[in-house]
């Protein structure tokens, strides 16, 4: 799906005052990184490491893993499409709603398709799949997984591969990630982003974790220099100062009770629980399409249509936690918008 996602102000004309329709941490990038990148633009005059070698590496080290269980991507969507390459033809079962990526990427390379809900999965039945996406914490709901859950899963169903996105895992306390089951099981692929936590989404960078034989085959299929080095240094720079760029993710949460609580004030809206920073609500009359229109003119606030998520509905939209005044601006627009007459 090259349209449709959040993070789309580019396609409109309007100002935009405050963005809730990107899950990205709104505090910007971590304090001292743009300076490192910059000072190693001399590194654009020649072709970066292959497959960021030195960087899978770091990440190895990070996760306690040997670097064959690493492999760096221009970001989550180039995993996503290069596992669908890797396994091309099989059957795949995604996990909904759930970003339309996995669907799109299974179809581009002939999956037979076949979807479940999320409150349908279940550990004390087989699955009929070689492959099962599922992203952890869920996107677009913030529904979690606990390792407990998954690791019957994948006790139960030995011949399926899990992908496993956490793409969101630095905005929750109610799991960790799955990184831990690695030891224990080959049948698991962890998709982990650095963009989203450290808001660089616009350098893309991203890797996998797994069995050597999971990595080993991904790379059988991996283009080269995909990790271009701007975004390799970003990576070294995360990774060296871990401790310190990590986004406030207890503030972050308890931001989103006091916008979500406001919210479900509202009758005209159901709002969804959440276990992050972001969550899905639903207008009780109307599109989403239509409010997303109306807010982008009246107000310059723009949100996330979640009407391409399989399994919800044109009346569903998602929002992301921003700075508590801009939250308050989107309140005040909503109880606008549902004052109007019908």
């Amino acid at each position: 799906m090259l349209h449709g996602h959040g993070d789309d102000a580019y396609r409109h004309p309007h100002a935009i005052v405050a963005d809730f329709s990107t899950n990205v941490w709104y505090g910007g990038e971590p304090a001292g990184l743009k300076d490192y990148v910059f000072s190693q633009w001399r590194t654009v005059n020649r072709y970066p490491e292959v497959l960021a070698e030195s960087l899978a590496a770091r990440a190895a080290a990070h996760h306690g893993l040997p670097p064959g269980q690493v492999l760096m991507s221009s970001g989550t969507t180039e995993s996503i499409y290069l596992i669908a390459q890797a396994w091309a033809g099989k059957r795949t079962t995604v996990v909904t709603p759930a970003f339309a990526e996995y669907e799109d990427a299974a179809r581009r390379h002939g999956h037979q398709l076949s979807f479940l809900a999320w409150e349908q999965l279940r550990a004390d039945g087989p699955l009929a799949a070689d492959v099962v996406f599922v992203c952890n914490p869920n996107n677009p709901t913030g529904s979690v997984l606990t390792e407990p859950a998954l690791a019957a899963l994948l006790a139960r169903n030995p011949q399926t591969v899990f992908v496993l996105d956490e793409a969101f895992i630095e905005f929750t306390t109610s799991i960790a990630t799955a990184r831990p089951l690695l030891d224990r099981f080959d049948n698991l692929l962890i998709l982990r982003s650095m963009t989203k936590a450290y808001a660089i989404p616009g350098l893309r960078l991203g890797y996998v974790l797994a069995s050597e034989s999971l990595i080993a085959r991904l790379t059988h299929e991996k283009a080269p220099w995909t990790v271009n080095a701007l975004a390799a240094a970003a990576g070294h720079f995360i990774f060296e100062h871990f401790a310190a760029v990590q986004p406030p993710t207890a503030q972050l949460l308890a931001e989103r009770v006091s916008f979500a609580t406001r919210l479900a004030a509202n009758d005209s809206l159901a709002i969804v629980p959440s276990h992050t920073h972001y969550f899905v609500g639903a207008l009780r009359h109307g599109t989403a399409a239509a409010l997303k229109s109306w807010l982008l003119a009246r107000h310059g606030l723009l949100i996330r249509d979640a009407t391409n998520f399989r399994g919800l509905t044109p009346a569903h939209f998602r929002l992301c936690t921003r700075h508590p005044a801009d939250n308050q601006l989107l309140i005040n627009a909503l109880r606008e918008w549902t004052d109007l007459p019908a």
